[in-house]
Parts: structure tokens; sequence; C-alpha cells
């Protein structure tokens, strides 16, 4: 690792509070603590890491700076039933339950100098209308759902108040592009008869209102809008809640693409019928991956063009993750499945390791794409609660057990702020060879047995399945009538068998009398 690369840092909060360690490698396998037990109810990172926000349930919220990890500023907001960081720290957004009708509940802070920026009016809160204000990941442009249309705002001066208005009739979700902000996607749902649609619209105040692409589709119940980085592409996971062929039970899911020259507009060719389970675009946004189809599914990953470009096999996955480098993918099956991990080397286009991680809610690469994270947590499994870190082979790194973890976050980082990791691969493997040759000194004759022990394991055919009353009425009939050839009999047994025999010799002998 270069010597300008920033260091690691993994965010864990449990009953007791907040702790921000320094991140892997570990010392000894302990963490060294660089921020020790907040007590919070929440706390999140903004986009680009240099900003912690951590909800206080007596004394607000407090904002923090990274570098030191000082509070910066604390905002004494009451009754907060949410509340986030835009991208790059500069505002805080709140969302209050209202005191009376129509009170302003929602409030943009200027983290800098503490004063309320914008504020206005939402009924409620659902998962497509928080936060109400977006912004793209650079801060340039922000926007919110009104109804009937999308309200643009210059994210460097609220008081210009709304600065273009795009109207949308029925609009029901909207989701900006990242970086660049030049484009949002706007849903509008089912009505009357007519399809749902996304359409793209460019967010310039300069520019036209009418949308530079547009999809149509029916049998849409919800929809999930996923931006690449670099904001050429937009990837459409459309959800039905009833599946028309009665295949499955969790309706009907369809991945559409969509580009913002125009050059593509259609669906994402998937070679198995079945529920979209992920879908994810690379950090440079050339491709993307997906994982679909009926168990055991299948991941494949794609070009801009909609073209495979990888096959990574099938399996009982359910989640993939790119590293930050774009060099590994990590393709697992968590959830109410077994916790299955392979690691894929995307650029060599191999497999270079496989483990499980059962139980995991949670999971995702470190910022420089050496180290893979999965986390068990409260409240969605409230036992066997821990962290586990891997090498990008798959390899465990470090793993500690909690009574209760409820959040495990990586501090995020700029990928570009650390070197490459091909040469740090090849000395993690030069390790492991050490390692196993170390394991294997040891004396001869063992070696020897072990190595005869595992050519010529000793093969047993399985015997075929008896149910407990077949084996109690096997027992039975071997004690009474000699079932098996070596077994022994019992007297009672043994008496009844040749009672048996010479009942078999005096038919046998009355039946040759009566043919003379």
């Amino acid at each position: 690792m270069a010597d300008s690369s920033p260091q690691l840092e993994i965010s864990v909060r449990e009953s007791s509070g907040l702790t921000i360690w320094n991140g892997p490698p570990f010392s000894n396998s302990i963490p060294s603590i660089k921020l020790d037990k907040i007590a919070c109810s929440s706390a999140s990172f903004c986009e680009n890491g240099i900003r912690l926000m951590v909800i206080k349930s007596d004394s607000g919220i407090c904002i923090y700076d990274t570098t030191s990890f000082q509070e910066i500023r604390n905002f004494d907001v009451v009754h907060t039933l949410a509340a986030t960081l835009s991208p790059c720290g500069t505002y805080l957004q709140t969302f209050q339950k209202p005191a009376s009708p129509q009170e302003k509940n929602v409030t943009l802070w200027n983290v800098g100098s503490g004063d309320a920026v914008y504020q206005l009016f939402q009924k409620n809160m659902t998962k497509t209308t928080w936060p109400s204000i977006r912004f793209s990941s650079d801060e340039a442009v922000a926007c919110r759902l009104a109804t009937n249309e999308v309200q643009i705002f210059d994210a460097t001066d609220f008081t210009k108040g709304i600065v273009k208005r795009i109207r949308v009739p029925g609009i029901a979700g909207v989701e900006i592009s990242k970086r660049p902000g030049t484009h949002l996607a706007a849903f509008v749902p089912e009505s009357k008869g007519m399809p749902a649609s996304v359409q793209i619209f460019t967010c310039g105040k300069d520019t036209q209102s009418e949308p530079v692409a547009r999809r149509s589709f029916f049998r849409c119940s919800t929809v999930q809008l996923n931006w690449n980085h670099g904001s050429t592409g937009l990837l459409v996971l459309v959800q039905s809640d009833v599946d028309k062929t009665n295949q499955s039970y969790y309706g009907e899911t369809k991945l559409n693409y969509l580009t913002t020259d125009g050059t593509h507009d259609g669906l994402v060719p998937l070679r198995k019928e079945g529920p979209v389970h992920d879908v994810r675009w690379s950090f440079s946004g050339k491709e993307f991956s997906v994982v679909y189809g009926f168990m055991p599914a299948v991941a494949t990953v794609f070009d801009k063009k909609c073209n495979p470009l990888l096959e990574l096999g099938t399996g009982p996955y359910n989640t993939i993750r790119w590293n930050p480098k774009g060099k590994f993918l990590c393709l697992a099956g968590f959830g109410n499945l077994p916790g299955d991990m392979v690691f894929w080397d995307y650029v060599e286009k191999k497999k270079v390791g496989t483990t499980k991680a059962e139980w995991s809610v949670t999971s995702e690469w470190s910022p420089d794409g050496r180290y893979f994270l999965t986390a068990t947590t409260a409240p969605r499994m409230q036992v066997d609660n821990g962290i586990k870190i891997f090498h990008h082979n798959g390899s465990m790194h470090f793993k500690k057990m909690y009574d209760k973890l409820y959040q495990v976050d990586w501090k995020p980082e700029s990928p570009d702020s650390f070197g490459e990791i091909a040469d740090l691969a090849e000395s993690i493997d030069s390790l492991k060879v050490g390692d196993a040759k170390t394991q294997a000194k040891g004396p001869k004759s063992s070696q020897t047995s072990t190595k005869s022990t595992s050519t010529n394991p000793a093969v047993q055919k399985p015997a075929a399945y008896r149910p407990p009353h077949a084996k109690s009425a096997a027992a039975v009939q071997a004690e009474l009538f000699g079932g098996g050839p070596s077994a022994e009999l019992s007297k009672n047994a043994l008496k009844n068998k040749k009672k048996r025999e010479k009942q078999r010799e005096k038919k046998a002998a009355e039946a040759g009398g009566s043919s003379t």
C-alpha cells in the first residue's frame, strides 16, 4: 500500500454504543480503537466519508469531523423521526413529527453554519419519498419529488429556491444520477389502463423539460432505479406483485436498461427464467452484474450494450458485490440461503476462492478493495451476532462475536486514494504458501498415514432408509423367524424354526403318499 493511502476505519454500533476501529490489517488480530463508546441510537457516514452523523437520544444530532473525530456541530432537534447527511456532508436533512397540520417538518441545515437553509412540509415518510431533497454525489444538483412534478434546486445556494420544474403527471418516484449529476429518472405507475413508465430528463436549468429516453411496461407495481458511475446508463428493475405464470409466490421481475443518449432501450437478455435477485454496476460504470433465475440462480456480467462478458456459474446465490478497484467480485447467498461465498478475479476471469458466512445481514468490500466484511446484526438476527472480515480470496482475516450487534460500516473513502492490489495479492498468496509448508512439517510417519488415509478412504455404501416402525418390525421378525442369515436365534425362535421344518416335511410326505 502506498504511504499516502488513508487508514481504513470501521464503525461498530453495539448495545453499549458506537466505536470506531482502525481497519485491517490488525496487529495480533485485535483492532485498535480510534473513537470509543458514543452512546447513540443511530450513526452514519456521509457518502464521501468526511462527516459522521450520530443521533443521540438525550442531546439531539451530533456531527463529527472524521479526520480528528471531534464534534463540530450539535443540532438540538426534537421528535426526529429520520435524519441524513448530504453526500459531501454539507447539509443535514431532518424529518420531524409535525406538531400541527401543514407545519414545515422537513428542514435542511447547513452543517458549517448551523442555519436552516430550506424547509418544507411532508405528510409522511416512505422509502420512495425519503430523503425529501435528493443530491447528486458531487452535490452539484438537488431535486425534490412533488405532486405531478420534480423541483430542481441549485445545491450550492438554496436561497434561490426552485430553479426549474419538470412536469411529470402521476410521478411516484425519482432518482438523480450520481456523478456527474446531469440527469434524473422519473417513475410513473400504471393508471386507468395506461402502462407504467420510466423517463430520463436532463437536470440543467437551461435545458428543455422533454425526456431524452423513455420506456413503458405493463404489470408493474414498483421499480428500482440504478444509475451507473458516469451517468450514462440506467438499470430499471420492474417488479409486479403477481406472477401471471404462477411460478413465483413473490411476483414477477424484469430488468430493463436505458441509456441517456438513446442508443439502447429494452430488456436485459437473461438466459434463465425467474426473479432478479440482485443487480450491481461496477465502479467504472462500464459493466454490470446480475444474479437471476429460480434456484440454483445464475450470475452473469454484462457490458453497457447488454452483451454477456462473463458467466459466474450457478448456485444458491442472491447477492453480488463489486470490488471498488473493479478487479474482484464476490458472489454470495445470504438471507435464507446457506451463506456460500465465491470470490472471482474479474480481470483474469477465474475463481480465486470459496468460503461461507452463515446468517449474514450486511456485506461490503473495503474501500481499498482488499477485504470483504460480513456482519450478522440485530434486529434482523437476534442470535449469532458478529463480524467477519475476509481477504480478497476468501481466506478469513478476522472474526468477533457479540451478544447484540446493531450496525457495522466501512468509513467511505475514494478508491482512487489507494494503491493497486496486484502486489498485495501476490504477497498474501506467498504468505498462505508459507503457512501451508509450516503446517506440513512434522513426523514423516504421521504424514504418510495421513496421506494413505486421505487417498484411500473407507468407502461404505449408504444403507437404504428404514422408518423406525419398520426397524422394530424387522427386529421382531428376526427374533421370531430368524430373519437374518447372521442373526443369532433365541431358544424360542430356534424351537419355532424346528416346528416349521417338521411341518414342511410332514406335508411333503403326505403329498408323496397320496400321489402313490
